[in-house]
């Protein structure tokens, strides 16, 4: 028995020995010999999980369209046939629960004929005040109950962060919603700019931060380009 023993504690002894001399000493020898060093055996294999950036990038578009969602009710179509024919089309905020909401000035134009698209009907309105030199305009329909959207605040954004606007798409007989996301590239108290792109009729859509928080009003440029009047701004037009 206890020369069994002893044979088992011999192998052991024998084996752990020669396990490192061939780890420190035997492989070093080997894989610096020309005939393995093309193979690079001395590289230990790397593996990368990217596990949790998957997992964020799930979380985030499960919170995008949670906020879509919710956004989708805060917002207002706006139609405007002008003096000279042309049809305008757009989009607008709504910014208290009894019917005010603020849009482009540009959207609205003194003169013309408007109609706007709120809880899928169109009601009567008026239009409150212009203000042409920060393209803002604040219009009163008839309606109560509706639903709002918080502010988001400023001095948070930063740039590179993900955002989403959201307007009505006249495209067909009854308007329906749009979205389109992307990230913000330049900021200012006086304009952000996005890299967004979309249609015209995109004009006045709200852009909102991933949480559903109202960044600024979309103006879409003549190439596409999304950029937008800051919530700072709006809050000061509106006055409250």
């Amino acid at each position: 028995m206890t020369k069994n023993i002893l044979k088992i504690l011999a192998i052991f002894i024998i084996g752990t020995i020669g396990g490192i001399f061939a780890d420190q000493i035997l492989w070093p020898y080997f894989v610096e010999r020309p005939l393995f060093l093309k193979y690079k055996l001395e590289q230990t294999p790397v593996y990368v999980t990217e596990r949790k950036e998957v997992t964020n990038y799930i979380q985030e578009n499960v919170a995008l369209k949670e906020a879509a969602g919710k956004a989708a009710k805060t917002i207002v179509g706006v139609k405007t046939e002008t003096n000279e024919g042309n049809i305008l089309r757009g989009s607008g905020l709504v910014v208290s629960n009894d019917g005010f909401f603020v849009t482009l000035a540009d959207l609205v134009p003194q003169g013309s004929d408007f109609a706007f698209y709120v809880g899928d009907k169109w009601p009567e309105y008026q239009i409150l005040k212009r203000d042409l030199k920060s393209n803002l305009a604040l219009v009163k329909v008839d309606g109560a109950g509706l639903a709002t959207a918080g502010f988001a605040d400023l001095e948070k954004i930063k740039i590179g962060e993900r955002v989403f606007l959201s307007g009505f798409d006249f495209s067909s007989t009854t308007p329906q919603m749009a979205v389109n996301e992307g990230i913000i590239k330049i900021f200012d108290k006086n304009l952000i700019q996005t890299n967004i792109f979309d249609a015209v009729s995109l004009n006045g859509s709200p852009l909102f931060d991933i949480e559903g928080n109202v960044i600024g009003l979309s103006i879409v440029g003549s190439s596409g380009q999304v950029s937008a009047i800051p919530a700072a701004k709006i809050r000061q037009f509106i006055g409250f």
